[in-house]
């Protein structure tokens, strides 16, 4: 077993070995769609189709398997939002070990389900991620079970960055590899094997713009906690990096991007609608971060899609959010007078837009409204920004007083 801290690239290759028919064999998948907008090769790790859905399984599996029969006998004892749960609540199964799992109460009731599933005893405490960490460590003074940190060890660490040797081997070309970052696990042991088989290779982390914790901690030289997050990237939403990870981070990783909520959802629908995978917001931060700015990103690239457990309702809520961000959806609130005719006259508009129209309410009673008024909100299909655009103009040309369009 390796020490707490220090991490090297012969412990990353130990735990290949270690992980040699535990983790699914993925290759890298090529995605068209995205090397159109790098101008080159772009391919995804679909650690999204790994088991238990992440790559947890990785540092979860490296760590357990090293544990002494006195640690194995005593459990072990764990905090996540759901992804480092369901990859310990598997380890600890396929070992033999009782596994407590803390989650926040916000936690998606399909990670919950899955973790109990693999045998682990779920309790809940606090509303993040944070203050689940703190409880379980709690938990391990009290019961001497054993805390296992979903990023702050190096076998941890060592265990995800065998995801960088898959990649060396599977795409020998790569030039950028993105990775998405939340407590930096991942990033720092993808870093590190990257970095020192082909130090030329870039390595550049990608993290919501609501629960950044990287670039304060990075500028500052030292983690530095964040006093707030929010985002619906729970699977990333840690509030102060690893001091491990983060020194690995300093030193190996290129860059570090930041992306909004927009950026995510749109992320998420086009990896459904062109690459038809399942990717929670958090694991498509990687692709988030290079269609925000593609010309920045030397091909070949590689980005990782980090975990696909995503709650269904939450996915619908992501879907639409992104087809707004795409202008392919908007909900628009229009007051117009209340006569006869006036609704029928708007419709008209829209189809003449080849827009299609979703829902239609009205409302007379908004006290904005004069008394001749109606409240008009219709939800609408829509081809595009630009498209968006044209209808908003061509309604506002013909007289329509648009109140919001969003």
């Amino acid at each position: 077993m390796t020490s707490s801290t220090a991490v090297s690239l012969a412990d990353i290759e130990a735990a290949a070995e270690r992980l040699r028919g535990v983790v699914r064999d993925l290759p890298v998948h090529s995605a068209r769609w995205l090397s159109d907008l790098v101008g080159g090769p772009a391919f995804l790790a679909t650690e999204n189709l790994q088991r238990a859905g992440s790559f947890k399984i990785r540092g979860a599996y490296n760590r357990l398997s090293q544990l002494t029969d006195a640690e194995r006998a005593v459990g072990v004892v764990a905090a996540s939002a759901g992804n480092h749960a369901q990859g310990v609540a598997l380890a600890a199964g396929m070992l033999g070990i009782h596994a407590t799992i803390f989650m926040p109460r916000s936690a998606s009731m399909p990670k919950v389900i899955a973790t109990q599933d693999y045998g682990a005893e779920v309790r809940f405490h606090g509303a993040t991620l944070d203050e689940a960490i703190a409880e379980a460590r709690q938990f391990a003074d009290q019961t001497g079970a054993l805390f296992i940190s979903p990023f702050d060890h190096a076998d941890i660490v060592a265990g995800q960055g065998t995801l960088g040797l898959e990649i060396l081997q599977q795409c020998p070309d790569v030039k950028t590899v993105v990775v998405c970052t939340g407590g930096g696990g991942l990033l720092a042991g993808v870093a590190l094997a990257v970095k020192s088989l082909r130090p030329d290779v870039r390595v550049i982390g990608a993290q919501a713009a609501g629960a950044a914790a990287y670039p304060p901690s990075l500028l500052a030289g030292h983690p530095v906690p964040l006093t707030r997050m929010r985002t619906m990237a729970d699977g990333i939403a840690v509030g102060r990096p690893g001091d491990v990870p983060f020194a690995l981070i300093q030193k190996y990783v290129d860059d570090i991007r930041v992306v909004s909520e927009d950026s995510l959802a749109r992320a998420q629908l086009k990896l459904l609608e062109r690459s038809k995978l399942v990717v929670e917001p958090g694991g498509a931060a990687a692709v988030a971060a290079i269609m925000d700015d593609p010309a920045s990103f030397d091909p070949t690239v590689v980005a990782v899609l980090s975990g696909g457990n995503v709650d269904p309702l939450v996915m619908m809520r992501v879907i639409r959010h992104g087809l707004t961000a795409g202008g392919r959806f908007t909900q628009l609130t229009v007051h117009m007078p209340d006569r006869p005719g006036s609704l029928a006259g708007l419709l008209n508009e829209i189809a003449s837009m080849d827009a299609n129209v979703v829902d239609v309410s009205h409302l007379r009673t908004n006290p904005r409204l004069a008394v001749d008024e109606v409240e008009i909100t219709i939800d609408l299909e829509t081809r595009g920004q630009e498209h968006r655009e044209q209808l908003l103009a061509t309604l506002r040309d013909h007289g329509y007083r648009i109140v919001s369009a969003q």
